[in-house]
């Protein structure tokens, strides 16, 4: 099956170098979002699928969705937050420092890597609430989207069913906006994602563009 085949690999080891330089780039790109305008705010915080893996940023669906919100005349700014191989933990980590300037809506898609390392999902889900809890103190009125992801089969049926539902239980908890699946229609497509067969192309991010504007658009201020 395409969507096993597509969830079963996982991002490549990079070197510290590369790591230490993509942080940089996104600490530059948040900060540059942060300070350009005074506009109600929507934070990516994410992680691969979020950066734009393996294409310019530029065509990464955050940016798209800025281009759909400025072509509507909403006035809202996109703050990218996607570093490549970032887990629950990592977000959490980063959390204070991407929400020190108001955030009005946060777009929570992490999770993906802590299923693809099998780490435990009582510890991923604790970390998820926390960047929730941490944004709901810092911004009471903000609106939350989570990101939802599936895991391969073997994980085994236990883990990844309870990977699954996850997503549901956290935006149910804390009356959020659920995107089920943020690749629905992308993952395991070879026409719609770069070489590696896991992260989208320009193509493959056009379409999770709209699912996330599906989820996004009714919780904005017209």
């Amino acid at each position: 099956m395409q969507l096993v085949k597509f969830l079963s690999s996982n991002m490549k080891p990079t070197r510290l170098t590369g790591h230490l330089i993509a942080i940089y780039t996104l600490l530059s790109l948040t900060n540059l979002a942060f300070s350009a305008t005074d506009e109600k705010r929507i934070l990516f915080l994410g992680d691969s699928l979020t950066a734009g893996y393996g294409i310019d940023p530029n065509q990464a669906y955050p940016a798209l969705l800025a281009e759909k919100l400025e072509e509507r005349g909403l006035e809202y700014a996109v703050s990218p937050a996607g570093l490549s191989g970032e887990t629950s933990a990592g977000g959490l980590r980063r959390a204070k420092w991407v929400m020190q300037k108001p955030v009005d809506i946060l777009v929570l898609a992490l999770g993906a890597n802590d299923g693809l390392r099998g780490i435990k999902l009582s510890d991923t889900k604790r970390n998820l609430q926390g960047i929730i809890d941490f944004a709901k103190g810092e911004y009471p009125n903000i609106k939350i989207v989570i990101a939802g992801m599936l895991m391969p089969p073997n994980l085994g049926e236990a883990y990844t069913a309870e990977f699954r539902a996850m997503f549901p239980s956290l935006a149910e908890t804390n009356d959020a906006t659920l995107i089920p699946f943020l690749l629905e229609g992308v993952a395991g497509e070879p026409e719609l994602n770069i070489a590696d067969g896991i992260h989208p192309n320009p193509e493959g991010h056009k379409i999770l563009a709209e699912t996330v504007w599906n989820a996004l658009e009714p919780l904005l201020e017209k």
